[in-house]
């Protein structure tokens, strides 16, 4: 039995247990530019794959890695129209954060919320997946550098290192190595 039936609503599981577009959403990850992210004692290092623009396409306009807030950075792989969308929704948690508890967001509380967000999106109709996985890094107030990575299922972990996007399979074993 093909996936025709089961990949048209997000709420419908497929008879083998499988959300269709889920897994097309982390089909456009594994598409998308390379991010990687590493946690050191003292730092947190992530880049991305440069992929070369169009001869007429502003580089600057081009970009994989933002500022969510002061001490939070997002690289991401896939959909950067999808990411622009969490990249607001985060700086404005993040502000608001800091308007009514007076502190800075942890990295944990900000992943947390922006892996929330895609999970809602894996179960509301009228709405797809985002088609991102996001490695969040940076530094608690504390000075205690984190790394996260969040999936568009809505899943998160925090790594010491790890990468994402087409060449993650590649990269991997690199960052592995002591």
């Amino acid at each position: 039995m093909g996936s025709a039936k089961y990949d048209r609503a997000i709420t419908v599981f497929s008879p083998d247990g499988h959300l269709f577009q889920v897994e097309y959403a982390q089909e456009a990850v594994k598409k998308g530019s390379t991010a990687v992210g590493v946690r050191g004692k003292t730092c947190v290092v992530l880049g991305v794959e440069k992929k070369s623009v169009a001869k007429l396409q502003e580089e600057r306009t081009v970009r994989k890695i933002c500022l969510l807030d002061n001490h939070v950075v997002m690289a991401f792989a896939g959909l950067t129209a999808d990411a622009r969308i969490l990249i607001n929704r985060a700086r404005v948690e993040c502000q608001s954060h800091k308007l009514t508890v007076e502190d800075p967001v942890t990295l944990e509380y900000i992943t947390r919320y922006i892996a929330e967000l895609k999970q809602r999106y894996t179960q509301s109709n009228g709405r797809r997946p985002f088609g991102i996985s996001c490695l969040i890094g940076g530094f608690d107030f504390d000075g205690t550098p984190r790394l996260y990575q969040t999936e568009p299922s809505g899943t998160f972990h925090e790594w010491k290192a790890n990468a994402t996007g087409r060449s993650a399979k590649t990269v991997k074993p690199i960052v592995k190595k002591p």
